[in-house]
């Protein structure tokens, strides 16, 4: 179980997260929403523990984040950073075989099973035909698959993705978060990612957490999350929230 205790973060002495305490549900995807620069980027990086928390607590299986050793904790946690960077001409296969690193023993080699537990994430995100290409030759929505590809490698129960549809335009949006529900449900990884786009969020979350100047102000369904009246407090955003005729969950309409 991962769990957050009025948890306190930022940048050097800038406060960014205040007082925010919240346990993810296992083997769900949850989706952090909220306005620009509230906090949804750094709450994610705090959890990661690539920022340091100044207040509070963040455990998992009942062990303070902060007593994990870096390859324990990759073991168990990984995070895909926003519009990550390759060496370049790095190849795909060569990329995603990085996931392995937190599993070797100390000056071993890769070994078959680590080969192989590559060559399924591949599978996995249905890219193993282009293991051999370089990655920057790819496309904004399949270099997204390989990096997906390289957290399942990792195996860890946790995935954390910072905007992981950034750039991306809509149909590779809604490809690559239909691969992430789809492993959620396959393999019951837990996710946790943030999002700008409401209606996908809506879509495809099963928990929603919605954060304002910093302070998480509230958390649900998204049913229970998407309405008129709070996305007027998170957003200031004058809007109607129906239900999608597809696939019946809350979308919101700005007037």
């Amino acid at each position: 179980m991962l769990k957050l205790e009025h948890v306190h973060s930022g940048y050097g002495d800038t406060p960014i997260v205040h007082d925010v305490s919240y346990i993810p549900p296992e083997g769900k995807i949850t989706i952090i929403l909220g306005a620009n620069g509230c906090g949804k980027s750094t709450l994610l990086k705090t959890i990661a523990r690539i920022l340091p928390t100044s207040q509070g607590q963040i455990t998992m299986d009942e062990m303070s984040m902060h007593a994990y050793q870096t390859k324990a904790l990759a073991q168990k946690l990984g995070f895909l950073p926003q519009a990550p960077h390759v060496p370049q001409g790095m190849k795909v296969f060569d990329l995603v075989l990085q996931g392995r690193y937190p599993h070797q023993k100390p000056f071993a080699n890769f070994t078959k099973e680590d080969y192989a537990i590559a060559h399924q994430a591949l599978q996995d995100v249905r890219m193993e035909e282009y293991a051999d290409q370089a990655i920057d030759e790819l496309s904004g929505g399949q270099r997204q698959r390989v990096w997906i590809a390289l957290a399942l490698c990792q195996d860890t129960p946790y995935i954390l993705l910072d905007e992981p549809t950034t750039y991306l335009d809509i149909s590779y949006q809604v490809e690559i978060l239909q691969l992430l529900k789809r492993i959620n449900h396959e393999k019951g990884k837990t996710i946790i990612m943030v999002l700008h786009d409401i209606n996908l969020a809506a879509r495809f979350g099963d928990e929603l957490v919605a954060m304002k100047k910093g302070e998480l102000l509230c958390h649900g369904s998204p049913q229970e999350v998407i309405v008129k009246e709070r996305m007027m407090e998170v957003y200031g955003l004058d809007c109607e929230v129906m239900e999608d005729p597809l696939h019946h969950t809350p979308m919101v309409l700005p007037r």
